[in-house]
């Protein structure tokens, strides 16, 4: 079975009790949709555990952007003759708006690793892609963390053609507008369920073969994962 699941944002045992709930097998494929760190109390930890499973693909969310700028910093030793030169001033102020938005617990767990896994870590943040398209029977569905380009074409995005970043990681979905033919389907995290309409708090949303399956965990409520051959939703 092919499932997908965002913004885990460092909730570790709900993440592993979805797992249970699944019931994930080495035969499964389970797409992340990005913000696996910051925020939640455990985000290195989730990193390892999915970086242990080879039927785990991850997606680029705007707060691995992030992280990846500040966290390749520490990978250099810090001495006096580089100092001046590997902080700038503009990182500070970079760094104290990373920790209001959840970066601090990211950076503490970071920081605690043995140089070795911290490189890992770094390396496998990195190998995030930026969308996927994937088919199951006859329908296809644009997994993105999210949003998608004004101009969206699903020719070019199955053709791997270079958009902006910014729109796969930050831009939202239009929720009135159906992109693509009726058996394609969008599926984003980003903008908690609550936000697009609070009767869906802690539920998934649909609209216009538009899913949006962040339900908010992070903030007291459900997390959930879709199966895309079934169409079912899992809570936990």
């Amino acid at each position: 079975m092919t499932y997908v699941i965002s913004d885990i944002h460092g909730c570790y045992d709900q993440y592993k009790k979805m797992l249970t709930e699944i019931e994930f097998k080495p035969s499964d494929t389970l797409f992340v949709l990005g913000d696996v760190v910051d925020r939640g109390p455990a985000p290195v930890k989730v990193l390892l555990d999915m970086m242990s499973r080879p039927n785990v693909f991850p997606i680029m969310g705007n707060h691995e952007g992030v992280a990846i700028n500040f966290l390749s910093k520490l990978l250099v030793e810090i001495t006096e003759d580089n100092y001046d030169k590997h902080f700038k001033k503009e990182d500070f102020l970079g760094l104290h708006f990373w920790f209001e938005d959840g970066g601090e617990v990211t950076l503490r767990e970071f920081s605690k690793l043995p140089k070795e896994e911290r490189l890992w870590v770094y390396e496998y943040l990195l190998e995030f892609s930026l969308y996927e398209v994937v088919t199951v029977g006859e329908k296809k569905f644009i997994l993105s963390h999210a949003g998608l380009p004004e101009d969206v074409d699903l020719e070019k995005l199955e053709s791997e053609n270079n958009y902006d970043d910014f729109d796969f990681v930050m831009a939202k979905i239009n929720y009135n507008k159906q992109y693509f033919g009726d058996d394609v389907f969008t599926v984003t995290g980003h903008t908690p369920t609550m936000i697009i309409n609070p009767y869906y708090k802690g539920k998934i949303y649909r609209s216009n073969n538009n899913i949006a399956i962040d339900t908010g965990a992070v903030f007291g409520a459900r997390m959930s994962c879709l199966c895309l051959e079934t169409d079912e939703e899992f809570y936990v």
